[in-house]
């Protein structure tokens, strides 16, 4: 099968385009480099099955006849997305009707990563995939929030109405090797201050909540529901629910520091709690996480040793 994975320099897509290679796939990434980093394909640079095209996908493109489109380009992190706004905006909207055109050109299949923000800050807890969330559409997190629900839309309206066979994912928080450490993300942030021996930053009194799934439970769920017959979103992401303060606990633990925490306010429209129901992945996709918090850190602590290092003390 030909592949087309959009955002695949990034650290979820180029785990993806590992997994989708081990598969036997022909690759092709399409990545614009924005948040993107060539270093994370770096292993692929003799592999025969893979390309790399360097292209903003918001722009109309044609990388010839594809079987299976799986669009991951976005900004996906408060600091990119604050900083890329428009771009943002951009790739939900222009990037996933480019893609999905693409799909419906070769008939190709078409799998679209949204996100747990599509839930905004819920008021239901856990969160099903039948709940339409508590998202403020025009604060500063909403154009990553309402990038992806306008994505979910064109993503429905294309396989109503154009009978494209579509796959829509909403990814909870997601960590493990290859993650930027200057993302802002909760994992990164924590063992980047942690390794440094810098004050963890906690943002307002860290009781809020959150689930974290390591990378490789997370690409084998994508890929599960990517070959099933499922065509509404599907939660992929890991139930147990962490504090920001058990988080930071877990992460001191892992990495033997002994940074102290720093309480900083709480961003806009922060959640106050995101956990997955994974009751639908579980019975249609046979699917749910089996790696801990804890022994992801570790599987993880080389990969962020390595990044502190090669940083310094800027990220």
């Amino acid at each position: 099968m030909h592949v087309l994975v959009t955002g695949g320099a990034g650290f979820l897509g180029s785990h993806l385009c590992d997994a989708l290679l081990a598969e036997g796939h022909s690759v092709v990434c399409a990545d614009n480099l924005l948040t993107g980093r060539m270093e994370n394909l770096a292993h692929l640079r003799h592999e025969s099955r893979f390309a790399f095209l360097e292209q903003d996908v918001s722009q109309p493109f044609d990388p010839g006849k594809v079987d299976y489109v799986f669009h991951f380009a976005s900004p996906a992190s408060p600091v990119d997305y604050l900083e890329h706004a428009i771009e943002t905006l951009q790739v939900g909207s222009l990037g996933s009707m480019n893609c999905l055109e693409l799909a419906k050109k070769y008939g190709g299949k078409f799998f679209l990563a949204s996100t747990s923000e599509c839930y905004g800050d819920p008021l239901e807890h856990p969160q099903k995939e039948t709940y339409w969330g508590h998202a403020n559409p025009i604060g500063p997190r909403s154009v990553y929030d309402e990038s992806k629900r306008f994505a979910e839309a064109a993503t429905m309206a294309y396989h109503r109405y154009h009978r494209v066979d579509t796959h829509i994912v909403r990814i909870f928080n997601t960590y493990g090797p290859r993650l930027q450490i200057n993302d802002g993300r909760v994992i990164s942030n924590f063992m980047k201050q942690a390794l440094r021996g810098e004050d963890l930053t906690v943002y307002g009194d860290g009781s809020q909540t959150r689930s974290f799934c390591y990378v490789s439970d997370e690409v084998a769920g994508i890929l599960a529901l990517s070959k099933s017959d499922e065509h509404e979103p599907t939660n992929i992401g890991n139930p147990v629910e962490f504090t920001i303060l058990e988080c930071a606990q877990a992460v001191l633990e892992v990495t033997g520091s002994s940074s102290k925490l720093r309480y900083e306010p709480l961003p806009q429209d922060d959640p106050r709690q995101r956990r997955p129901d994974i009751g639908k992945a579980r019975r249609l996709l046979g699917w749910e996480p089996t790696i801990d918090l804890r022994t992801g850190l570790h599987l993880s602590l080389d990969y962020f040793k390595s990044a502190v290092q090669v940083t310094g003390t800027s990220a």
